[in-house]
């Protein structure tokens, strides 16, 4: 516990000496501009400009130099960037035998991750003209080596409004093809590292489902609609091909209340689809809401962020893909708030959910966390996650003193870097 405890001393005692926040460069170079120009507080916050640029199509250049010609426009440089993320986890379960002599085995005898996290993406313009505008952003995860993500939005710019297809494939959740929310609705756009203590979509599982699809996009200032037709599945092609016979409906608000930029909206996902494997056919419903406000609070910057989900049990005859129950709901809603105690440097937070599984047992969580931004491109983080609710009790799914559970605590220290 006294390591720890210097462990996150050190964190925060750097504060005093960091610029800003930590970002994936590739959009930088493409528009000349510093990482934080799209991302409030911290990556991977998006501030207004950051939501205007996804909107956008991630077309936007600055200084960088076009190869341009009749039906051409694109940058001279292929943009990447890489993003690397080592970390330290360390839960207070109770091991097996086998892996408690083996300190490391599990998180909780404290796991090192090097890398949790370890990525190339390519991102940017394709094509440009007065009224379209197509960009892409890929990941390839070297970790897994595959292909992580891909979006492809092809975007017909009115001036007053925007309307895009945009072509996805994610392990990050049906509502993927298009948000500007940094309330976890998809696992990446999460505030804090802690992603399962601070979002209802993150617990659930929900911003970590696979999903491909179609996403159309209808935007305006006052806010935008995504209707999604997926599949639960990710990167089909050839024999792995499916339907998009499931459904998601978005619809949220962007305005300023109060000098806050607000972001909210309602999630709602429908339909009846093939997994993976091709042979089980599943539900795919849930309805979801969040909320985040960005601005200014007793001369700090921050954010304040709350999410809810509710995922209906499924049948026997047609289970739910995001609920292994077939009794229960699965439920969860979250409230946080995050403020930078130290301009451009010390970003602090905490949140609080309140849930209960498909097992009807309650999973309720506080969490604090910190972020460290030694340079725009290169950050510490810092979270930790203290569980409660019967999910926990003696004979619970997640009985903290059973053999080989993870307790109910999960301390995170981490360095992400980008270039």
């Amino acid at each position: 516990m006294k390591k720890i405890a210097l462990s996150l001393a050190g964190v925060l005692a750097a504060a005093a000496f960091a610029p800003e926040a930590s970002a994936i460069p590739a959009f930088a170079r493409q528009t000349g501009m510093a990482c934080s120009a799209c991302h409030a507080q911290h990556f991977p916050v998006l501030n207004g400009f950051g939501r205007a640029f996804k909107a956008g199509g991630y077309t936007m250049m600055g200084a960088q130099e076009k190869v341009e010609g009749e039906h051409l426009s694109i940058p001279s440089t292929l943009n990447q960037a890489i993003l690397i993320k080592a970390r330290y986890q360390k839960t207070n379960g109770v091991d097996t035998a086998a892996n408690a002599a083996i300190s490391g085995t599990t998180k909780n005898g404290g796991q090192w991750q090097i890398p949790d996290e370890f990525s190339l993406f390519v991102a940017g313009r394709i094509a440009e003209s007065d009224a379209v505008k197509i960009g892409t952003l890929i990941e390839y995860d070297w970790t897994g080596n595959k292909v992580a993500g891909l979006r492809l939005p092809v975007v017909y710019d009115m001036d007053s409004a925007k309307l895009s297809a945009i072509v996805f494939a994610t392990g990050q959740g049906p509502i993927s093809g298009y948000t500007e929310s940094s309330n976890g609705v998809n696992s990446a756009m999460r505030w804090s590292e802690a992603g399962e203590g601070i979002s209802a979509y993150i617990w659930s599982q929900l911003a970590k489902a696979d999903a491909t699809g179609i996403a159309f996009v209808a935007k305006t200032d006052m806010g935008y609609i995504n209707v999604s037709r997926f599949a639960p599945a990710f990167l089909m092609g050839g024999s792995a091909g499916r339907q998009l016979a499931s459904t998601t409906v978005s619809l949220n608000v962007t305005p300023t209340i109060a000098d806050m930029a607000v972001v909210a909206g309602v999630d709602m996902i429908s339909g009846e689809n093939y997994e993976a494997a091709a042979t089980t056919k599943v539900a795919t419903k849930a309805t979801a809401m969040n909320a985040q406000a960005h601005g200014e609070i007793a001369g700090m910057e921050a954010g304040l962020y709350g999410t809810y989900v509710n995922i209906p049990a499924g049948t026997a005859a047609l289970p739910n893909a995001y609920n292994d129950s077939t009794t229960n709901a699965k439920k969860a809603w979250t409230l946080g708030a995050d403020f930078t105690v130290i301009p451009h440097a010390l970003s602090i937070g905490a949140a609080y959910r309140n849930a209960k599984n498909g097992a009807a047992e309650t999973d309720n969580a506080i969490t604090v966390s910190a972020i460290y931004d030694l340079f725009q491109n290169v950050a510490l983080h810092a979270a930790y996650t203290q569980n409660s609710g019967t999910a926990y009790d003696a004979g619970a799914s997640l009985d903290k003193n059973a053999a080989g559970k993870t307790g109910t605590s999960l301390l995170t220290l981490m360095l992400e870097s980008a270039w």
